[in-house]
């Protein structure tokens, strides 16, 4: 059995093997119970072994009478506890010169260690805690060799710790033992003097709390009388002076107990759900002007609440009630038949009661009458429907668009604006359909550089944007890029600080000869390319400068009266045309102004009798095509032929355009968008504009009718429209087929018939 010194505590290097020096080893038996019964041979154990190795016994013991103990052993979890107090100086409190902490001082009997705390004392303004960690202090300065021990503290005693001088003043129960145990007389316990700063701050606070005479109101004995009886009426209120308004009709109950009104809605024509909850129960008050704030109908009048927790919070009250309100509340007195409650701004009419109200109002108010009221505007034919009135918004502030600044006044919320979702699937792109209107237009500007400058204007349908890019020159100083981003634009000419939503640019407003003011720069259109030319003549009802019939009806008006000079001016004498200058020259003489150049490049794409030979004809372009498929080594035709064959179920040899461009994009044909496009336009197609895919089976075969291989070239731009260099159509037009759909025969051949007599006189 390994033994230590018990005077040495157990770390290591403190305890030793007892066998060394040791001769003999043999046991010293002694038989002891180990467990229940069972006995054992154990060793004998000689306490002290080697004598205590110190002659010190604990102090408070008589010699002889106690086991001999280390110190750390005997006074363990041993402290004195002793109240003291400290003067802090201070400078800046008016009237309090000083102020009293109050500390507490231990003292640790195992190694005479010192701890200083201060207890923690609520909206004290200071820090505490420890003020001094535990530790062995020295006395001050000129005996600081020695430390402070338990005979130097002592009630009424002052003690000196880091140079803040401590006044004892009371201690507890087992310090006072202890130290009378060991022959120390102790004091009583002396009196901490006053705090100056506290007095102030007890002060202050007895003037703001001031007493006020309690305020409660004893309910209990109405509430005890009149628990459940309830007063029921019938009314109804008119709201069809609003937008989808009716009629609703209401059943009210003031509840006699607390003096309060619910009033819940019936079923009513409208559909509405039974029993909604109209008003929930609460006091009715007679004059409405605002909702009321938290707090508004309470008895006290809470100017601060002070402190952050639950069960230390203090409130100052105004004593006075200054800004209470006196506010009157509807009572049993206020209803009857025929009256009109205001809830909350709307006109509430009561017309009928039930049995229990006509005997509580006969007996506590004597009224007898009791004859229910027509319900007002509850049959169909009865009732006035206003009609919907425009919702007004407030006028544009600057910020923002006006759709963002309109949407944020309609909802709380702020949600984006709504779009045209129907006119966005309708004009969205759709295969080589794009819906985008491109016109030709120039800069109009008092410098005359900027006046040659080309730009093209492009306006989508899908949601009224244009945007505007320049095609530079070579040598011209201005390069190609992107002159307006694509956005609305705004018409030029009006007020934009409005509460009614500003006009933008529509496609009506895009014709050839417009003017259009974007960001302050004025762009005249000069031309326009050939799909939006097309795609304006096929929807001509919404675009009337594209309109044939409307335009030539107007050119038919002004005709009449002098539509036999006007022939007998023009009459081609040669051929059966006139040049597309020499027409305009004369139809604007006539028209005047309201002549527009879009109009007259209609009439004259209308009654066109040019003919000129396209760059790239039917086999140029199954060149390019076949040269095209042999550089990206495609040869799928046969996959090709199922595709069309599976697309046409009814084998009738022929699919829309768009089938055909998804089948072969589907089979990744190396053609690109403006090369596809013109294949589609030479391929052989029926009355409906359906392509024969056969006929592309063949465009496509190398086999079929072989075709040498042609250099390569820039196809988005050689097949693009704007690319060709041949005179545009129309400028030729055919003067019979102009006069034909002018329907005015009879003159026409009057002018014919004398034109021919005079050449015969003349040649006679």
């Amino acid at each position: 059995m390994s033994l230590r010194c018990p005077d040495l505590p157990f770390l290591p290097g403190y305890t030793f093997n007892p066998n060394i020096g040791r001769t003999k080893f043999n046991m010293d038996p002694k038989f002891d119970f180990i467990g229940k019964g069972n006995r054992a041979l154990k060793e004998k154990v000689k306490p002290n072994m080697f004598g205590p190795l110190t002659d010190k016994y604990p102090s408070i013991y008589p010699r002889g009478e106690c086991i001999e103990l280390p110190g750390w052993i005997a006074f363990d979890k041993q402290i004195l506890c002793f109240d003291a107090y400290f003067q802090e100086t201070l400078q800046e409190v008016k009237g309090s010169p000083f102020q009293i902490r109050k500390v507490k001082i231990y003292l640790f009997l195992e190694d005479g260690t010192i701890q200083v705390i201060e207890p923690k004392v609520e909206n004290s303004g200071i820090s505490q805690g420890t003020l001094i960690s535990r530790q062995r202090i020295r006395f001050p300065a000129p005996m600081d060799d020695n430390f402070y021990d338990i005979i130097d503290f002592n009630i009424g005693r002052e003690v000196e710790l880091y140079g803040r001088v401590f006044k004892i003043t009371n201690c507890d129960r087992f310090t006072r033992t202890f130290l009378n145990r060991c022959g120390i007389f102790v004091p009583d316990p002396s009196v901490v003097p006053t705090d100056p700063y506290m007095e102030i701050r007890a002060h202050e606070r007895d003037a703001m709390q001031a007493k006020k005479p309690s305020r409660t109101i004893d309910t209990l004995g109405k509430f005890l009388k009149y628990d459940k009886k309830v007063l029921n009426f019938k009314g109804y209120w008119d709201d069809q002076n609003t937008e989808f308004g009716y009629i609703h009709l209401l059943e009210i109950r003031y509840y006699l107990a607390d003096d309060t009104i619910e009033v819940k809605e019936l079923q009513s024509e409208s559909g509405g759900e039974p029993g909604f909850t109209f008003l929930r129960r609460a006091k009715l008050p007679k004059v409405y002007k605002e909702l009321p704030t938290p707090g508004f109908d309470t008895n006290y009048t809470v100017l601060n609440v002070l402190g952050s927790a639950l069960t230390s919070r203090r409130y100052i009250v105004d004593p006075l009630n200054c800004g209470v309100a006196n506010v009157q509340y509807y009572t049993d007195r206020d209803l009857s038949i025929g009256a009109v409650l205001n809830c909350y701004g709307r006109k509430i009419v009561l017309t009928d009661c039930d049995r229990y109200t006509k005997a509580y109002y006969a007996d506590k108010y004597g009224t007898s009458s009791f004859k229910p009221l027509p319900m007002l505007g509850t049959k169909k034919e009865e009732r006035i429907i206003p009609a919907p009135k425009d919702r007004e918004l407030p006028p544009w502030n600057g910020f923002g668009t006006h759709e963002d600044s309109a949407q944020n006044c309609i909802t709380v919320e702020p949600k984006p604006p709504l779009k045209d979702i129907k006119k966005f699937l309708t004009y969205d792109r759709i295969g080589l359909d794009s819906h985008i209107l491109r016109f030709e237009a120039r800069m109009k500007s008092k410098i005359p550089e900027n006046c040659n400058r080309i730009f093209i204007i492009s306006f989508y349908l899908n949601d009224d944007t244009m945007s505007v890019f320049e095609v530079g020159r070579r040598n011209s100083g201005f390069q190609s890029s992107s002159f307006f981003a694509r956005n609305q634009v705004l018409l030029p000419g009006q007020n934009l600080y409005t509460s009614k939503p500003p006009l933008y640019y529509t496609p009506q407003h895009m014709f050839i000869g417009a003017t259009l003011i974007i960001n302050n720069f004025e762009f005249i259109l000069i031309d326009a390319d050939e799909y939006a030319s097309r795609f304006m003549e096929l929807n001509a009802g919404q675009y009337p400068k594209a309109n044939i019939k409307l335009i030539m009806e107007k050119v038919k008006e002004k005709l009449k009266p002098i539509y036999k000079d006007f022939v007998a001016e023009n009459i081609p004498t040669e051929t059966p045309v006139i040049s597309y200058e020499k027409l305009r020259s004369k139809l604007c003489q006539i028209m005047g102004s309201d002549f527009t150049e879009h109009e007259m490049i209609t009439i004259a794409r209308a009654f066109s009798a040019t003919c000129y030979k396209e760059r790239y004809d039917r086999s140029k372009i199954r060149a390019l095509a076949l040269t095209e498929l042999k550089r990206y080594l495609w040869d799928d035709l046969d996959r090709l032929r199922e595709y069309f064959l599976q697309r046409d179920a009814d084998r009738t040899g022929k699919l829309s355009k768009q089938e055909c461009y998804t089948i072969l994009r589907g089979c990744r044909l190396p053609f690109d968008k403006q090369l596809l496009e013109r294949i589609f336009e030479v391929i052989q197609k029926d009355e409906q504009c359906n392509l024969y895919y056969e006929d592309i089976l063949n465009f496509l075969d190398r086999n079929y009718c072989p075709m040498p291989d042609v250099p390569p070239i820039n196809i988005k731009y050689d097949l693009w429209w704007g690319s060709e260099k041949t005179p545009k159509a129309g400028s030729l037009i055919d003067w019979c087929q102009f006069n034909k759909y002018l329907d005015l025969e009879d003159t026409f051949k009057e002018v014919i018939e004398e034109n021919t007599l005079k050449a015969l006189e003349q040649n006679s």
